[in-house]
């Protein structure tokens, strides 16, 4: 190791954190400066490094594309690569299920694994180019509050316990193992209260501190304490009235749960939203001070060009409303994570430096395990399923021959599986993709068609398009003379070009409108209309599925949603209906031997159907071998052993309003919703039986043997749940406190332990966790609604501390029509009101603009008497 003593020939001093570094000459030799020498301290390395900055060069650091520094050996850095379920946007790589479906498998190791590839193919595609990051933003561990969100796909559960513990596991695949060398820095998404795409940069969530506490932030929570994630995304949307990128508790909580911290790095383009599309400062140089004082450490904004991100910043500095030292200790953050991915040092000191690109799409039987574990049985009346081989199957529908992509995902290579080639395996197949096939005349009588692959006009129609009917009013056209899709270019163009409807704008999407002159198709995105045509049915898609179903033994309807369609980031669903449902009853009615395969990226109400239907599966888009399991699934080579990670709905009218985040209020979730869910959190069927014995409890823990009394082998997924029915406060109706897959043959047992580990709640008196004393119910059983052992407890705890003092607003008990801004309470109209319970003494001193009653004894409520006023206090 060099002497630093020996090299120092300058004794000015840095301030970083609590030490003090000598500055070094740099007229040495890079390769000896302090910061080079991977055996001193990370905290030494980083302040020498950033010595040798000047301010401007540190300025630039600060933006995604961070520059080379030739001078001290810097090459340039990008932090970002999309990994959400594989590595995305780079060309072919393994690409596994959705999260949500990964999910499914209630298996954290296999998550793990999961994790651990993506994280060596991104090291692969970095030694490709050395300019696709290492910074990985994944996981995404917003729980999924509202089935009708955009990007449901991306996240992992409506429980904030599996939330965590998948997030957990796929944050810890992609660090690796080794104790300071990251494979990659994963980044969590996205930070917080982030559940709708409609003007998602100018919603605000309200989150009251239980709300806040008890589901919101323990998702992120747990990959942090456990060291798995080292980054984080602030969210678009505003917090409490103010821009997430804005939040204190980006240092008041994220920084505090582990002693390495966490970099802080921004969404695309919101920095320049808060003064922009937000309002919330004046100035980009305002906004961009406000946001890195804040916490945020990096800039993802306008693209490759920095030159916002440094004006902004400097004249910041210049105008005094940024200390300079912010600006190093963001930079040293980010340095710090270029330290830990062995950016700096031999290759031969960092374990992950030797991965090379042949390992890019190099991880099938792992997909194809994980396609497997994301399969969910959802009915099975009569052992419809497994099905016998031998039978003649008719397999139907939009989603039996087409693997789906979606925004976060890597491209399919050539070798993936639909389900009819994987069921073609099994049985003797017939295929209808259940479209009708249509021709377009124009009002001149000549016909839209695809010649040679140009979109022309012609006196015969052609071979026709092939129309995809996405519900909510959206159409794709695929021509069947070329199989692209109809689409517009920039200049208003018709072509047919794309294989499937993709990219960030979807070009492909159009709207039918019936006029009086006609058919016009208006397109999604640029808004044109093109038309008015005459549309002719030349073949009925209904028809030939229903004619097939007639003749097989067994139909096989495998349809779902289309990723980049209604549901999407930028775009949430207005309702949960599947729009192939009409297909499915005529299928169902031609064939009572109709088999419903949902491939999708959300819940789907089924409007009753799911009673006449034998059997139902559910699996989300499952990457490159979905057909694979699939088909095993139904003909029982795979037991499914997956298990709902949300619950379904039976409508959207059994949901609360999408903007309102108080599920605690609002009964949103499982947790808290009394509506009769059509399929449970946790639910999942096997083809095997289990029972369960008499549970015990130790004070920590429950244990319970499970035995396998069926024919086959199978995974059970053991679930506890906590009830608090006699509680003095709103506590969920049923909580997951932990769960555990076991895998057991016919007749084998197992003992199985389940922790207590979420029993406490948010104590807004105390303003900390607490568990409380009193009644207690253990419920384990396969899922939240099917209980096959109890315990009644009275749990040793605390008494809910009563309220003796001034009342802090937010920390109401029940509410109607308030907002929330920072820590105060916003009564839009006149008549809202806030209610707190427990309170003593009284009387409480009227806020100014309202009115204080006493209800129920011990409950007190602020009405507003007139419309805007704020409350901080009462007093």
């Amino acid at each position: 190791m060099i002497c630093r003593k020996c090299l120092a020939v300058k004794s000015n001093r840095f301030d970083f954190g609590r030490r003090r570094f000598d500055v070094f000459d740099e007229r040495r030799a890079v390769g000896q400066f302090p910061f080079r020498d991977p055996d001193l301290p990370l905290r030494d390395r980083v302040a020498d490094l950033l010595s040798r900055l000047t301010e401007r060069e540190k300025i630039a650091l600060l933006h995604q594309r961070q520059p080379a520094v030739p001078r001290l050996g810097l090459a340039e850095f990008r932090t970002g690569l999309e990994v959400a379920h594989g590595v995305a946007w780079l060309g072919e790589a393994t690409v596994f299920p959705q999260p949500v479906g990964l999910a499914a498998s209630w298996d954290v190791e296999l998550v793990r694994r999961v994790g651990d590839a993506a994280g060596t193919e991104a090291r692969g595609f970095h030694d490709r180019d050395p300019l696709n990051g290492l910074n990985v933003w994944a996981p995404v561990v917003n729980p999924l509050r509202d089935p009708r969100w955009g990007r449901n796909e991306e996240a992992y559960s409506e429980d904030p316990v599996l939330t965590s513990a998948m997030g957990t596991a796929f944050a810890s695949g992609l660090r690796g193992d080794h104790p300071f060398y990251l494979k990659t820095a994963p980044t969590l998404k996205h930070f917080l209260g982030y559940n709708n795409e409609t003007d998602r940069d100018t919603t605000s969530s309200d989150l009251r501190p239980r709300v806040l506490h008890e589901y919101e932030l323990p998702c992120f929570r747990g990959p942090i304490e456990a060291g798995a994630a080292v980054a984080v995304m602030p969210s678009y949307n505003l917090v409490n009235g103010r821009p997430a990128h804005l939040s204190p508790l980006l240092e008041s909580e994220l920084r505090t749960w582990h002693p390495d911290g966490v970099a802080v790095v921004s969404d695309a383009f919101a920095p320049s939203n808060i003064a922009g599309s937000q309002g919330f400062r004046a100035t980009q140089a305002e906004g961009h001070a406000a946001m890195l004082i804040a916490g945020v450490d990096n800039c993802t904004d306008q693209g490759p060009d920095p030159e916002l991100t440094i004006t902004a910043v400097t004249e910041a500095l210049e105008r005094h409303l940024l200390p300079v030292e912010v600006v190093e200790r963001a930079v040293g953050r980010l340095l710090a994570l270029r330290f830990r991915l062995g950016e700096f040092d031999p290759p031969e000191r960092n374990p992950h430096a030797a991965i090379t690109q042949e390992v890019i799409g190099s991880h099938d039987d792992l997909a194809l395990d994980a396609a497997r574990a994301a399969i969910v049985l959802l009915r099975n009346e009569e052992q419809a399923l497994p099905l016998p081989r031998g039978v003649r199957l008719a397999v139907l529908g939009t989603h039996a021959d087409t693997l789906f992509e979606d925004w976060y995902s890597g491209t399919l290579p050539g070798s993936a599986v639909t389900v009819l080639s994987g069921l073609s395996e099994f049985a003797r197949t017939t295929f209808a993709e259940g479209v009708d096939r249509i021709t377009l005349r124009g009002a001149d009588g000549r016909h839209l068609a695809v010649v040679d692959g140009r979109v022309e006009t012609t006196a015969e129609p052609g071979e026709g398009f092939d129309r995809f009917d996405w519900g909510d009013g959206a159409w794709t056209l695929r021509s069947a003379a070329n199989r692209r899709f109809l689409g517009v270019t920039e200049d208003g163009d018709l072509v047919a070009e794309a294989l499937a409807p993709g990219g960030w704008d979807v070009r492909e999407l159009f709207t039918p409108e019936d006029t009086a002159e006609g058919l016009l198709l208006r397109h999604v995105v640029s808004d044109q209309t093109y038309g008015p045509f005459t549309a002719e049915v030349v073949h009925d898609g209904a028809a030939r599925a229903v004619a097939l179903a007639r003749e097989a033994d067994v139909a096989v309807v495998v349809v779902g949603n289309d990723p980049h369609v209604n549901g999407r980031e930028t775009q949430d669903r207005t309702g949960l209906d599947l729009p192939q449902l009409p297909l499915v009853r005529a299928v169902r009615a031609a064939n009572p031997r109709t088999v419903l395969v949902l491939v999708s990226s959300y819940p789907y109400a089924l409007d009753g159907e799911e009673d006449h239907l034998p059997a139902v599966l559910w699996t989300a888009h499952g990457g490159q071998r979905q057909g694979t399991a699939v088909a095993e699934a139904l003909f029982g080579g795979l037991n499914p052993s997956g298990r709902l990670p949300q619950a379904w709905p039976r409508g959207a009218a059994d949901l609360p309003d999408l903007l309102d985040y108080d599920i605690i209020r609002s009964g949103g979730t499982y947790l808290y919703s009394t509506a009769e869910p059509l399929f449970c959190f946790g639910h999942g069927l096997s083809y095997t039986t289990f029972d369960y014995g008499e549970p015990a409890w130790d004070g920590e823990r429950v244990s319970v043997t499970v035995t396998n009394t069926g024919r086959v082998a199978g995974a059970e997924v053991v679930q506890l749940y906590a009830a608090r029915p006699d509680s003095a406060i709103r506590q969920p109706l049923r909580r997951l406190q932990s769960f555990r897959r076991v895998h057991l043959a016919p007749g084998e047992s197992a003992e199985v332990e389940l922790p207590a580990d979420a029993l406490w709640h948010w104590d807004v008196v105390r303003g900390r966790r607490s568990v409380e004393a009193g009644p207690c119910v253990l419920l384990v059983g396969p899922s939240s609604r099917d209980v096959r052992a109890r315990l009644e407890l009275d749990l040793p705890g605390e008494r809910p501390a009563p309220r003796t003092g001034p009342l802090r607003a937010v920390d109401f008990d029940h509410h109607s029509g308030v907002r929330l801004v920072d820590d105060a309470v916003v009564f839009p109209a006149e008549g809202d009101w806030i209610a707190f319970h427990e309170v003593t003494p009284w009387p409480y001193e009227t806020p100014d603009g309202t009115e204080l009653t006493r209800e129920g004894g011990s409950t007190v409520v602020v009405t507003a008497l007139r419309a805007g006023v704020r409350v901080e206090r009462v007093l």
